[in-house]
């Protein structure tokens, strides 16, 4: 970022624009290429946002927005700076953090401070995600997501729904809870006294909120199947892919091509190996960072060496192959 003179007329300054987002507020703090501030605003969170920010930073000509977290709490403000035609920078809230301790000199959690440190570290910080309007991607995400919110409520129903069963019935269901077999399990009872009585009517409730789950999860995966055919992609032609894991692949990953190589991609998603050497010992394991969303759910339920067992054309990684592993050091004593 440099300065330009433009005369009598006032200097044209490319500056970056730090933005920490909030529920209630946003907080604005523009910065030269020197990481001087040159001004600051706050604003409510409303429908008026983006007009106040435009007109405060319209006297930056040559300007980037710096939006933390663009794909969490500050994801709407970052899409509407998008849709008004400006650039906008995604920023890791982990590497504003990290600035502000340690890089900035204004330690102090504050909204100034923080705006500060956002736009000092997408001044600095190389191949930061550039924020694009949303698409088919962010579609997949939201039905992925849903379908994810009802499997964990269907599990806490069902955790629920066990809980009283085996105060009524010994042992409760010893098999899979279904709603036919927790169906048969209370009609078999005869509750003696009020106690069992409103027992087993809150079990019945808890019956009809698991029906409905169900259903909401059997409506919620005809509709993701859907998306995914729509979006016409050949993730789900990969084995162990179905809809639920190729909507959370693409609804994660996005554009395969903002990431330079394979590698910057394992650490993305996790399943890069981390060195873990010490006192000549050389050690390697798969990272706990990276985005656990797409990690755990998805790419890690598909392991290689479970794939080559159930398909026969399913490739071993090095980290897999017996030449690979390192035999275990037994103990002296």
């Amino acid at each position: 970022m440099v300065l330009t003179e433009l005369g009598a007329e006032g200097r044209r300054m490319a500056v970056m624009l730090g933005v920490d987002p909030h529920k209630r507020s946003h907080t604005a703090v523009a910065i030269d290429g020197e990481d001087v501030e040159l001004d600051a605003i706050e604003v409510r969170a409303s429908a008026r946002q983006v007009a106040e920010l435009l007109a405060w930073a319209a006297g930056f000509e040559e300007r980037t927005w710096a939006v933390e977290g663009a794909g969490g709490v500050g994801y709407l403000l970052a899409q509407q700076l998008v849709g008004a035609g400006e650039r906008v920078l995604d920023v890791p809230a982990t590497l504003a953090a990290g600035v502000r301790v340690l890089g900035s000199g204004r330690s102090n959690k504050n909204d100034p401070n923080d705006g500060y440190s956002i736009a000092v570290a997408a001044l600095h910080a190389p191949r930061l995600a550039v924020v694009t309007g949303a698409d088919h991607a962010s579609v997949l995400r939201l039905l992925a997501k849903r379908n994810q919110e009802l499997s964990s409520a269907r599990t806490r129903t069902a955790c629920r729904l066990h809980a009283l069963l085996v105060e009524l019935v010994p042992g409760g269901i010893t098999k899979e809870i279904t709603v036919s077999r927790a169906a048969q399990v209370l009609a078999s009872v005869t509750p003696s006294g009020p106690v069992e009585t409103t027992r087993h009517e809150l079990a019945l409730e808890h019956l009809e909120d698991l029906r409905r789950v169900e259903e909401q999860i059997r409506a919620s995966k005809r509709r993701l199947t859907a998306a995914v055919e729509a979006s016409a992609t050949t993730v789900s032609e990969v084995f162990g892919f179905g809809p639920v894991g190729t909507a959370i692949a693409i609804g994660h990953t996005r554009n395969i091509g903002r990431f330079p190589s394979r590698d910057h991609f394992a650490a993305y998603n996790g399943t890069g190996p981390i060195e873990m050497s010490s006192g000549g010992r050389v050690v390697h394991r798969l990272s706990r960072r990276g985005n656990r969303q797409l990690n755990t759910r998805s790419i890690s339920r598909r392991s290689p060496r479970s794939a080559t067992r159930t398909h026969p054309a399913a490739a071993t990684t090095t980290a897999n192959s017996p030449k690979e592993r390192q035999p275990k050091k037994r103990s002296a004593h």
